[in-house]
């Protein structure tokens, strides 16, 4: 299958080209999310790779900062995935499949949250997907375009930027192992989150592209939420050196969701995926790649 990335420079990009060119596919990527908006580029960069099948990765993904700059998440976020759409109209009919985020959810009322859960954003962050996606659905609903969107939960796995909370958690407690000991700054410890590993996601995305419904919606998760807590007290569990805990207020968003975890049986029953990488196998090869990098 020819395929075609945005986001490709990034931390699941990067995975996910890695799956689909071990899956026999030939695959063609557009890096930077500033790319999108540049319509003619786009446009040529398409029409050369000729793909049976888009993934749209590229965004601005950091919840936090959305409260910073909302204006900039939503025009990467939205106008790049219209850009994108209008773009692979002109191919004809690829599969394209959108990449959202379960913080299209918001809070979730503390329950499992299926695909028909209503959509109650909360960030500038979570409202610029749920505008993406909903371009998704009427670019199927009203021009034929075979649209499938994804609702990953929270991902994690080795390569990722240390602006998200286990890579931060991990990245600190191997500074402190360098230095013989110390504190940890932490944020707000008591959330928690369904995590699957980077590696279990992306080859659930090549199955949605394969096997997804034209129109649909998916979750991506593991059903299995950990507070953030229970993470920091497992990377600290694997070094050898004595680590405390400190919270630090700056760290802390300005809104944040105390639970968020879904149900993946749509997915499941539809491919028969399910995550296959346990978290604790995770944790120690987060840490593994730091240490890696520090000792480098």
């Amino acid at each position: 299958m020819r395929a075609f990335l945005t986001g490709a420079s990034g931390f699941v990009g990067g995975h996910l080209a890695a799956h689909l060119t071990a899956s026999g596919d030939e695959v063609s990527a557009l890096d930077g999310h500033n790319d999108l908006l540049d319509r003619e580029a786009l446009r040529e960069q398409l029409a050369a790779a000729a793909p049976e099948a888009i993934y749209h990765l590229a965004a601005l993904t950091h919840v936090g900062r959305s409260w910073e700059d909302p204006a900039e998440t939503m025009r990467v976020n939205v106008l790049g995935t219209l850009e994108l759409l209008e773009a692979a109209r002109t191919l004809g009919s690829p599969r394209v499949l959108l990449v959202s985020s379960a913080e299209v959810y918001g809070a979730g009322e503390g329950r499992e949250l299926d695909e028909e859960a209503p959509l109650r954003p909360i960030s500038p962050y979570a409202a610029s997907k749920v505008s993406a996606e909903y371009l998704g659905l009427q670019a199927f609903l009203g021009r034929g375009l075979p649209v499938v969107r994804a609702r990953p939960f929270n991902h994690v796995g080795p390569g990722q930027s240390d602006a998200f909370v286990v890579s931060a958690l991990a990245l600190r407690v191997v500074e402190a192992e360098r230095a013989g000991g110390g504190e940890v700054r932490v944020g707000n410890l008591g959330a928690a989150r369904d995590f699957t590993d980077v590696r279990d996601v992306v080859r659930a995305y090549r199955l949605l592209v394969t096997e997804g419904e034209a129109g649909g919606v998916y979750n991506v998760c593991s059903g299995r939420p950990r507070t953030i807590a229970s993470l920091l007290e497992g990377l600290i569990a694997r070094s050898p050196a004595e680590i405390r805990a400190v919270v630090d207020p700056a760290l802390f968003r300005p809104v944040d969701i105390p639970l968020l975890s879904g149900s993946g049986k749509r997915l499941e029953a539809l491919t028969g995926w399910r995550p296959e990488i346990d978290l604790e196998r995770t944790l120690d090869d987060v840490l593994a790649a730091y240490r890696e990098q520090e000792a480098g």
